[in-house]
């Protein structure tokens, strides 16, 4: 019974490979539009690398016993981990293991809320990659202008690349920081107070980004805090508003009796301040993103995509099928890693322990 299930499960999952083939062979064409897959599903967006389904249920068949359940059925957390290991066999066999990989911070690096700690086990993975050439880049929502901050947020990481260098384990490694999703870059500086300076907008910005004026920018955060506001209100929400330079959102308030957002309260405040701001008039001149931070919502000035696009510029255009990108926010409502999607190759983990097994994995099919 095992093994029919796991030919059978072989067999569809050879199936839509060949399908995604077809719709890279048109999408090298521009004809993108004609591929059957197109016609399935009419959202899919762009493939970078090929996609090794097959190869990779069996990999994760061995891994998780799939086709030996009985009577629980393929998962989604299945279907998921088989997607991420397909990308990264793809991404390999086009050309090695890639020469950026980008992370999401909370949930992706470190728990919700926490630091990246001196005694978390991908520390040492990213090390590893640093030693063997790959640039490594933290794409966050956190929106700080001081370098501070972020060294409190990543503070294990930061020290331990710098006890490299010093040891000389590691010679001009590239580690980035992009805040504010697109907004701040960062780049590890072992000579700098905190091991990271700051680098100006003028060296990195992609001549889109050039364009956005900083009176749209306000308008429309304008716009996104008065949609806020009307969520508070007509959501009986206990939150204060907090506005940034380049982003606005709301936080739980101080008050003794105010309790966590509901999850439900959270999507809906992120879907009406989206479509409020879509159908603005500046919604349709600046891109941004609003997304459910777990316990705040927050609408910044540009997205992922953006930050993404824009370190692979700096480093000297890495293209989007050399740069994997790793975060746990990719439902398509509120959730701030999708837009990543357009920009290069991506993984989708559930939380740290997930991306520690993730890079493990990336090295034991890179050998």
């Amino acid at each position: 019974m095992a093994l029919r299930a796991h030919r059978r499960y072989g067999e569809i999952m050879k199936d839509v490979e060949e399908l995604i083939n077809d719709h890279i062979v048109h999408q090298k064409r521009g004809t993108q539009g004609r591929s059957k897959l197109k016609l399935l599903v009419p959202s899919v967006g762009v493939f970078f690398t090929s996609i090794l389904l097959e190869k990779a249920f069996k990999f994760q068949d061995m891994e998780r016993r799939i086709s030996s359940r009985r009577f629980v059925a393929p998962s989604f957390n299945d279907i998921r981990l088989i997607l991420n290991t397909a990308q990264i066999m793809g991404i390999i066999e086009e050309g090695g293991p890639p020469e950026l990989v980008t992370f999401d911070g909370d949930v992706t690096l470190y728990n919700d809320g926490e630091c990246l700690t001196a005694d978390n086990p991908v520390i040492h993975r990213i090390l590893d990659m640093l030693k063997r050439g790959t640039k490594i880049a933290i794409v966050t929502a956190a929106g700080y202008i001081e370098a501070e901050k972020y060294h409190g947020r990543l503070v294990g990481l930061l020290e331990a690349v710098d006890r490299a260098v010093k040891d000389q384990v590691l010679k001009n490694p590239v580690l980035l920081v992009v805040g504010g999703e697109s907004n701040y870059l960062f780049k590890f500086d072992a000579f700098s107070p905190h091991l990271l300076k700051y680098v100006p907008r003028e060296a990195w910005m992609l001549d889109e980004m050039k364009a956005w004026t900083e009176e749209d920018i306000q308008t429309l955060l304008d716009v996104a805090e008065a949609a806020l506001r009307d969520c508070i209100k007509n959501l009986g929400l206990s939150a204060d508003i907090l506005r940034k330079e380049r982003a606005v959102g709301i936080i739980r308030s101080n008050h003794p009796l105010a309790g966590r957002f509901t999850r439900e309260q959270l999507e809906e405040t992120v879907l009406v301040t989206q479509q409020v701001v879509e159908i603005s008039p500046v919604g349709g001149v600046l891109p941004f993103c609003a997304f459910n931070g777990g316990n705040d919502v927050f609408v910044d000035i540009g997205d992922k995509s953006w930050g993404v696009l824009a370190c692979q510029n700096y480093l000297g255009g890495i293209p989007g099928s050399r740069t994997l990108h790793i975060g746990d926010q990719f439902l398509s409502a509120g959730a701030n890693d999708f837009k990543a999607r357009s920009a290069c190759t991506t993984a989708w983990i559930a939380n740290p322990i997930e991306t520690v097994r993730l890079l493990d994995e990336l090295v034991r099919h890179s050998a």
